[in-house]
């Protein structure tokens, strides 16, 4: 495993090393808007901004947050979808090194509150359509300010007009109680001075990002990411696209911010490169196919997913999508028939590569030019070590035989936010133990054969059973409960709930799946239910969730 054979298939323009930069991670952003200050940052459903009226709006930021009291260390949440808020809270809150902390909007009530109050969260930033979920869930953590913005805050005319027409039929209200404590982004940016600000920081130990993830205990854990950390990842990144021209690609950016994926491989990778980020603020594929046959995006990143509604779509023939060189898939497993579809359809090149929140979060790819193999994660980045051991000696295993994979980079994280022991479970003597069972081919190629953890992945989002089981033991006619991950065409998994009720009380999927959409976030809802007599357990009464799937697997249940 010590040979590092994959750097034999590694592109002659890919070298194995590289020299990271100590600084600010939005120094990316700086750096573009020097070179290409006419160029165009962001797309954002008819609003183009250049790069230096982003880097100004993104001073106007950091002071807005230096006049609310912020200081170096202090976390600052960002509940926003892609939008060019999103972009400008992002860097604005690096350059006067505060600690962002990505929050997913479609967060529900306890969800948000753990996260805010585990993280010490001083100051969120949110949409106005969350304000009276926000509103319920703040008296009850220490976040001392909130700035609400709107979609339709960037949106041109008459798009701004008629937004608020269209959130109204949805049912939807964009109204905010401002006070105190309670701003309106507009405002604020608008009486700010764009004065630069410069921060002194460490990048190898100074926190950009604390970003959650959760594991088999269903407790979520704030990932510590430095600015080194973000810095490297996103030059291997850049390392590995190395056909992408400095001033000229143009990214589709589907994949939410919110996810370190499309924090890394879009925002940060088009900062760098001075590229386009053409916003969607959700995944909409009628969207998506005529933005790609309009903007021409040179760059499309996603989860399988995403690949999979394009070359499904009825009218998929009538867009041009001859644009996309590049697309790089994560978060779940790319089935080899989508890939080669895919590529058929426009020409591109789709690679699978894998990360995880703890490596920033890309530690392998597949070539994009030169050789691949279908089903393989790919080989390890530059700078990166990645070996395959047993899980019960540590010793490594022959090339060809499964264990649990291991990783050295500079993109590692710092270990968990205020939790010790998962820290010194994870990272162990210089290594990130990943949970995940792999195997590595004589060429260095490495394959994801199971998870060691019980995390469900579908359509990108990481799921943990732990937490869907404790909101279904609430239910008053739930008894006991396991939730597992079972076999989808679309989502790659998909999430099902394993049911035994309470005597002599009855209830339906229905009503269990309308009690869950009041307690989780939409992604992680079952979409199946099982109705038994028993699930089996140990002698100590833990649930076997790991027997319970594979008495799915032996269904052959693929629906």
């Amino acid at each position: 495993m010590s040979e590092k054979s994959w750097l034999e298939c590694y592109p002659k323009e890919v070298l194995p090393n590289y020299d990271y930069p100590k600084q600010n991670l939005a120094q990316f952003l700086n750096d573009s808007a020097e070179k290409f200050p006419e160029h165009i940052a962001l797309a954002f459903l008819g609003k183009k901004i250049k790069y230096k009226e982003l880097l100004d709006e993104t001073y106007r930021f950091a002071n807005v947050l230096k006049d609310l009291g912020v200081q170096k260390g202090d976390r600052v949440a960002i509940m926003l979808p892609n939008c060019p808020q999103a972009v400008i809270a992002y860097y604005g809150s690096l350059l006067i090194g505060a600690v962002v902390v990505q929050t997913n909007p479609t967060y529900m009530e306890q969800e948000l509150e753990y996260q805010l109050n585990d993280s010490g969260t001083s100051i969120l930033i949110a949409l106005d359509l969350l304000f009276k979920r926000i509103q319920r869930v703040i008296p009850k953590t220490n976040v001392r300010n909130i700035i609400f913005t709107s979609i339709k805050d960037y949106l041109p005319f008459p798009k701004n007009i008629l937004y608020p027409l269209t959130v109204k039929k949805d049912g939807l209200s964009m109204d905010v109680t401002y006070s105190e404590k309670v701003h309106s982004y507009k405002h604020l940016l608008k009486s700010a001075l764009a004065i630069p600000i410069t921060v002194e920081l460490d990048a190898e130990t100074d926190l950009a990002l604390l970003q959650y993830t959760g594991g088999t205990t269903g407790i979520a854990k704030g990932v510590m990411l430095t600015h080194y950390n973000l810095v490297a990842n996103t030059i291997q990144t850049r390392a590995w696209c190395y056909k992408s021209e400095e001033g000229n690609e143009r990214y589709l950016a589907a994949l939410p911010f919110f996810h370190v994926f499309g924090m890394t491989v879009l925002m940060n990778l088009a900062m760098r490169l001075g590229g386009m980020l053409i916003l969607l603020p959700k995944f909409d594929i009628d969207l998506s196919l005529k933005l790609i046959d309009k903007m021409k995006p040179s760059t499309f990143p996603g989860a399988p997913t995403m690949y999979i509604s394009l070359i499904n779509h009825p009218d998929v023939q009538k867009y041009n999508l001859s644009s996309i060189n590049i697309c790089i898939s994560g978060a779940a497993p790319l089935p080899g028939n989508v890939q080669e579809r895919f590529e058929k359809l426009t020409n591109g090149k789709l690679i699978e590569g894998y990360g995880l929140t703890e490596a920033s979060p890309v530690t392998h790819a597949n070539n994009i030019w030169e050789k691949r193999k279908l089903g393989s994660i790919g080989i390890p980045f530059p700078d990166t070590i990645a070996k395959v051991v047993d899980p019960e000696t540590g010793e490594d295993v022959e090339n060809g035989n499964v264990g649990e994979l291991l990783i050295q980079g500079p993109q590692v994280m710092q270990g968990y936010w205020n939790q010790p022991i998962a820290t010194s479970e994870t990272l162990r003597d210089g290594w990130l133990y990943t949970g995940d069972m792999a195997m590595m081919d004589n060429d260095g190629f490495f394959y994801i054969m199971d998870r060691k953890k019980d995390l469900i992945i579908a359509g990108g989002f990481n799921i943990y059973p732990r937490e869907i089981e404790e909101v279904l033991f609430k239910h008053p006619a739930v008894m006991d409960v396991v939730v597992a991950g079972v076999p989808d065409e679309y989502r790659g998994e998909t999430v099902k709930a394993y049911i035994v009720l309470k005597e002599g009380v009855s209830t339906d999927a229905n009503q269990l799946e309308a009690f869950c959409r009041e307690r989780l976030a939409a992604y992680k809802v079952p979409r199946k239910y099982e109705f038994r007599t028993s699930l089996p357990k140990t002698l100590v009464g833990k649930t076997l969730r790991r027997l319970v799937v594979e008495e799915e697997k032996n269904k052959g249940f693929v629906e």
